[in-house]
């Protein structure tokens, strides 16, 4: 979580701790092979002053947000542009699962090797669209078991992200609770892209460069749709 949005909350009520889980000391250097013990760690670390723990989580934080919610007790889970299955890290060449689970990666969508972009700047979509659509096996190995989650269950989604197709991964993630009597919350604006924009942050202009799609005005209208839920989720002060 951005330390933005990790200090709005706090001012909203919320206890809360943003975690770096890639890149520091003792880390892995790369969204590759990241023990999903380092989310559940510091759910358990709030769990002993708290009676309610939530995770939230964006993009690849959103994947690890739903791996460990389906894999540990967690009251609340804020996906924002989810995805449904859990995909390929590179480290120095080689390519394995995003995440561990005791140990072992857990499975994993390989990325389409022919894949070229043809935007500048690169607009992913069509890289994680055809190499989800390509093996349906490797998909369903893959699948994160959103219907394993306990608790309340948040989807946010635009519908012009071009990063992935968010939009799809959170009907995907409903469907499967859907199937098993679950109930999930889910937010979508069609114009908003891949970062979501909640009253009182500002743009986002930093990251790796790549087509993330939507709009500052789309990204907020997201944002305005998706606060009143998620402060209701987490009994924050509105």
């Amino acid at each position: 979580m951005e330390a933005e949005r990790a200090e709005m909350l706090a001012r909203h009520g919320a206890r809360v701790r943003a975690i770096r889980w890639f890149g520091g000391v003792g880390q892995r250097p790369a969204p590759h092979e990241v023990p999903i013990e380092t989310f559940a760690e510091e759910v358990e670390l709030l769990r002993r002053d708290a009676d309610r723990v939530a995770i939230v989580g964006t993009s690849f934080g959103a994947e690890a947000a739903l791996v460990t919610a389906s894999l540990h007790p967690i009251d609340v889970t804020v996906a924002v542009a989810p995805s449904s299955v859990v995909w390929a890290g590179n480290s120095e060449g080689t390519w394995s699962s995003h995440w561990t689970h005791r140990g072992a990666p857990l499975p994993f969508v390989p990325f389409a090797p022919s894949w070229v972009s043809s935007t500048d700047p690169p607009e992913y979509r069509a890289l994680y669209e055809s190499s989800v659509d390509r093996d349906a096996s490797a998909a369903a190995a893959a699948a994160i078991r959103s219907e394993d989650i306990d608790g309340v269950v948040m989807l946010i989604a635009g519908g012009d992200d071009r990063v992935w197709p968010s939009t799809r991964f959170a009907r995907e993630l409903a469907e499967r609770r859907t199937a098993k009597g679950l109930e999930t919350t889910t937010i979508t604006h069609p114009g908003a892209g891949h970062r979501l924009l909640l009253p009182g942050e500002s743009v986002v202009t930093a990251g790796v460069t790549m087509a993330r799609g939507g709009s500052p005005s789309a990204d907020a209208k997201l944002g305005a749709l998706a606060w009143p839920k998620i402060a209701k989720a987490l009994q924050l002060r509105a």
